[in-house]
Formats: C-alpha cells, sequence, structure tokens
C-alpha cells in the first residue's frame, strides 16, 4: 500500500512510517523538511507545511493510504504574544487539518488514520474550556465527518506518549533522566498529585496499522496502555537511572509538568481500560512503559 504519514520525522509520526515500512508499505513521509535521522532519511519526502501550504495541487495524488500525525499542540505555539493560544489553534487545527483531509479526499487517498489526543474524551468538561483540548474537539470531529463509502478515516486518541528513535532528541526524556540521577539540583524532587494513562510509540504505531487496515471509519479509539500515579511514573524513571527513591507528593506545580501542559486540570486522575472490542481492532502490545524507560535511561549518558 502506498502510504503518506504528515508528521512522519517527528517522533510519533517517524515510529509510525518505520513500522509500517516494516509492514510492506510503500511509505512517504511529508515534512517541512527531511529528516537527517537514520531510517528516515531514506523514506522519501514530499516537502509541504499542511497550514501554508495549498496541498490541493496534486501532491496527494497516487497515495491509498494515509496517516497524519502533525497536528499542532503547546509546543507550536509561538512565544512572542504575536497571536492567542485560541488563534493559534483554530487556524493550526480546526482550520488547516480538515482541510488538509478534504485534499486527501479529493486526491483519491481511500483510507485515514488522524492520530488526536485523549483529552475530548477522557476530559470532555474542559472542552470550550481550555482551547488547546477544544481545538483537538473541533478538529477530530471535523476529520471524521469526511468519512463515507470512498473514504475510510478514523482518530486514534492516545494519552502521554512515551519513545525514543535513534538520532532524534527528545530534550524532556533526556531531563527527566538527569533529573533522575539527581543532576539538576536546583530541581526540587516530588512528584505532583494525580496520574494518567501511558502508551509507547511502538503501541501506537501497532495501532495505526491495524486502523488502516480494519479501522471503523468514522469512530474516534480511545486508545491507551498503562495507568500510572506521577508519583509511580517518576519513580520509575529515577529506578531506572540507578537512584530509586520514594517520592512525597505535594500539590506545588512541577518543574517537570508544570499545570500549563496538565490539560485535564492540575492534580487530575485520567486513567481508563481499553475494551475488549476496541482491542480486537487494534491490537498491540501492551504494558510497555517500564522497560522503554529503562531503555532511554541507559540509552542517555
Amino acid at each position: 500500500m502506498k502510504t503518506l504519514v504528515v508528521g512522519g520525522t517527528g517522533l510519533i509520526g517517524g515510529t509510525i512510517a518505520l513500522h509500517l515500512q516494516g509492514l510492506g508499505h510503500d511509505v512517504s513521509v511529508m515534512s517541512r523538511k527531511p529528516s537527517e535521522a537514520p531510517g528516515l532519511k531514506d523514506l522519501p519526502c514530499v516537502q509541504g507545511d499542511y497550514i501554508n501550504d495549498n496541498c490541493d495541487d496534486g501532491r496527494l495524488e497516487g497515495f491509498e493510504a494515509l496517516v497524519f500525525a502533525a497536528a499542532a499542540d503547546i509546543r507550536n505555539v509561538p512565544q512572542d504574544g504575536s497571536v492567542t493560544f485560541e488563534e493559534f489553534y483554530t487556524q493550526a487545527n480546526d482550520i488547516s487539518v480538515p482541510r488538509f483531509f478534504e485534499a486527501a479526499k479529493k486526491a483519491g487517498i481511500k483510507r485515514a488514520v488522524y492520530i488526536g489526543t485523549f483529552y475530548p474524551q477522557v476530559a470532555p468538561h474542559q472542552i470550550g474550556v481550555d482551547p488547546y483540548v477544544t481545538s483537538r474537539h473541533n478538529t477530530d470531529v471535523a476529520v471524521l465527518a469526511l468519512n463515507d463509502d470512498n473514504f475510510n478515516v478514523c482518530s486514534l486518541n492516545p494519552p502521554f506518549v512515551l519513545g525514543s528513535l535513534p538520532g532524534l532528541p527528545v530534550p524532556h526524556l533526556d531531563a527527566l533522566v538527569y533529573y533522575a540521577k539527581g543532576l539538576i539540583p536546583e530541581m526540587p524532587v516530588f512528584a505532583p498529585l494525580g496520574g494518567t494513562n501511558h502508551i509507547s510509540t511502538h503501541s501506537l504505531a501497532q495501532a495505526t496499522a491495524n486502523a488502516l487496515e480494519k479501522g471503523e471509519g468514522g469512530k474516534p479509539y480511545l486508545i491507551g496502555d498503562e495507568n500510572l500515579s506521577w508519583k509511580e511514573y517518576l519513580e520509575l524513571w529515577f529506578a531506572a537511572a540507578g537512584n530509586p527513591i520514594e517520592l512525597p507528593v505535594s500539590e506545588d506545580e512541577h518543574p517537570m509538568f508544570p499545570d500549563i501542559i496538565m490539560f485535564a486540570g492540575p492534580g487530575a486522575t485520567v486513567s481508563f481500560d481499553m475494551s475488549d472490542e476496541d482491542m480486537a481492532v487494534l491490537n498491540y502490545d501492551r504494558n510497555q512503559v517500564k522497560g522503554l524507560i529503562e531503555q532511554i535511561a541507559s540509552s542517555v549518558g
């Protein structure tokens, strides 16, 4: 299957692209510039910016399947005050993503998976309150509305996603390892209240491949793996870094997990279990978090 992965030079999209390639897909990636990471740099690259480019220009023709893993989040918002969060997300997500999917549908792509986020499904009270959650909800609804007999599109809405790829830096995870090793002495050692679900990029890639093949069109799949308190999660990092410790829990804002990224609300606990019905379709490996943390910690000098 000739498959295009938008955002295929990032951690999530790149893992998906390489997994699909391993399954026999003829994979190309779409990004603003080609990747230099091993494996990814060898994939054909369709250069493009889905926010600012007109992708209804023929560049999507010839592809049979699409994975979109490039919607904007807080890391993409300009920090110079030139635009509000709501304005940025509206343009980058609410408007640009459905417009891209319309171009994909017009180009003859038959099957598509949109990688969203779990917040609209696990924290619906934040829709209309938090600009990010609202935007991702609006985008998911608009994309799924394009589903029909000729264009099968579903969404996968994961929780916190953990992973690594050779040659692709993930500064936040490096910082977590240094923190757990005690190498950032100015940072207080504690865990925030609450917790969340986590999934690996490997599991998400497996789910994406299966969703492309047999996902139910028009359905938003809430997916995840392990429910962990922030205390449990951070203690896994400390143990993997060779510094096992029982962390105190505090109501204070944590410097590694600031309130601005706690979209369900500071101190919230977000947990859920996968249904047997959805797992029968998506069929991905489970219980990946501890081993992946150990792998990442061992690779950080």
